[in-house]
Parts: structure tokens; sequence; C-alpha cells
């Protein structure tokens, strides 16, 4: 079982920066791939990024893709995104994700959600 809490957050200008962290329990953090999935008012959930157990792989929807980057602390059970150059369509309540097995790079089959935690992002 693992429990996932997200925090970061916030509100932020067009071109600004936010890093998202997720903090996990359980000692078995490390066996877990994880990822950030994002929902915004009146769309289906969107995947977002995630990254593989070890940390060395990442996978990004193109749609973020080198503005933002996903990292893990194994030792802090903790992930993180941050997030540079935001735009208004990156406005979403983001959610942490996590899963036994393979980072994937669809909203589904992750075992484990966080609540969110909304960022909006004004132009």
């Amino acid at each position: 079982q693992v429990q996932l809490v997200e925090s970061g957050g916030g509100l932020v200008q067009a071109g600004g920066s936010l890093r998202l962290s997720c903090a996990a329990s359980g000692r078995t953090f490390s066996r877990y791939a994880m990822g950030w999935i994002r929902q915004a008012p009146g769309k289906e959930r969107e995947f977002v990024a995630s990254i593989t157990w070890s940390g060395v792989s990442q996978y990004y929807a193109d749609s973020v893709k080198g503005r933002f980057t996903i990292s893990r602390d194994n030792a802090g059970n903790t992930v993180y995104l941050q997030m540079n150059s935001l735009k208004s369509e990156d406005t979403a309540v983001y959610y942490c994700a996590a899963r036994v097995g393979i980072a994937i790079v669809t909203t589904t089959p992750w075992e484990y959600w966080g609540q969110g935690t909304q960022v909006t992002v004004s132009s």
C-alpha cells in the first residue's frame, strides 16, 4: 500500500515556474514507477510525465517536453515535477501516481493516486 501526497501547486504567471512534490509513504517506494497526470476543467485526464523506479529513464508528453522535468529521491520517498515556461494551457489539477513495474506513458493503469494539487497559470 502506498499513500501519495502532492504539494507545490499554486498560481503563477505565464512563463513562470513551479515545482511539484509528491511524498510517498511506505518503505518500498523504490519499487514503484512514478508518474504525473493532470486534468484540466472539462477535459479528460492527460499523461504528463513518468519515471522508472531507478530514476534512470523519464518519459514526457509532447506538450511538456523540454519544459518539465520529472525526478525522484528514493531515499526521501519523494518524486518531483519541475515545471518551467508555464503556459495557460498547463492549468490543471496535477496528480501523482504510482505503480509496480514499468513506467508507462498513459493515464492508466496506475495503482495508487494522490489527491491532486491545483496549478493555475495566468496569461
